[in-house]
């Protein structure tokens, strides 16, 4: 698979195969991975893979929690400005609309919402799951690299055949990630990413992106 290839592949699936993902596979990805651009190459990412019985137990304590209606853990960063502005909210706005016409799901029918959420923390069903970390005393530039070592970690799985999820929900539940990672002090949970083969019988509706000419601006000649 070329890289054009990967990249217009990728997506976020949301309903994965329960077909392990080889531990060699995950290893290649991830020792590849590490090539991914940081500033001063400080390499700013602090990654866990959980797999088996460990993320069986994550995914049922995760569940539980949000069905039973716990509260959500205090952000360590704010995942959304409180007002986006156009066209960003507009966006977000039409990617909700498009997933839950997908799933049948009514705008007023928040129970079924609540349902669809869910399968975040059951990691829609994928086999493996990614958690990664950035300290808290770094900055925005790199957090900036984190986000270009996801990109490479989503875009080498699509080279393997794999697919991915990407998931800042799991924030929301860092606090009960740490009861079975026990991440050093001073980590904060950037986001999880669900990993493995897609499960084609789920539907989904491709997302589409803006025009070239509404985010590159060309100069010269």
């Amino acid at each position: 698979m070329d890289v054009y290839e990967a990249v217009k592949s990728r997506r976020s699936v949301r309903g994965f195969k329960d077909r392990p993902v080889e531990r060699e596979v995950l290893e290649r990805v991830l020792s590849a991975a590490a090539w991914s651009p940081s500033g001063s190459n400080i390499q700013p990412w602090n990654t866990y893979v959980m797999t088996g019985a460990l993320l069986a137990e994550l995914k049922t304590s995760a569940v539980e929690r949000v069905a039973h209606g716990d509260p959500w853990d205090k952000r360590q960063y704010e995942m959304y400005p409180p007002m986006l502005g156009t066209p960003y909210g507009e966006r977000r706005s039409a990617f909700g609309k498009e997933r839950y016409s997908a799933l049948g799901i009514a705008r007023d029918d928040w129970e079924a919402r609540q349902r669809a959420a869910i399968a975040n923390w059951n990691c829609f069903g994928a086999p493996a799951a990614l958690f990664c970390y950035i300290d808290r005393d770094l900055g925005l530039p790199q957090w900036a690299d984190v986000g270009m070592y996801l990109q490479t970690v989503m875009l080498l799985l699509r080279a393997e055949g794999l697919h991915s999820c990407p998931q800042m929900a799991w924030s929301q539940v860092r606090e009960t990630v740490a009861e079975i990672l026990s991440p050093p002090d001073g980590l904060i949970l950037f986001c999880g990413m669900s990993i493995g083969y897609e499960d084609p019988t789920v539907s989904y509706t491709r997302t589409g992106r803006a025009p070239l000419d509404e985010t590159v601006t060309f100069v010269g000649d």
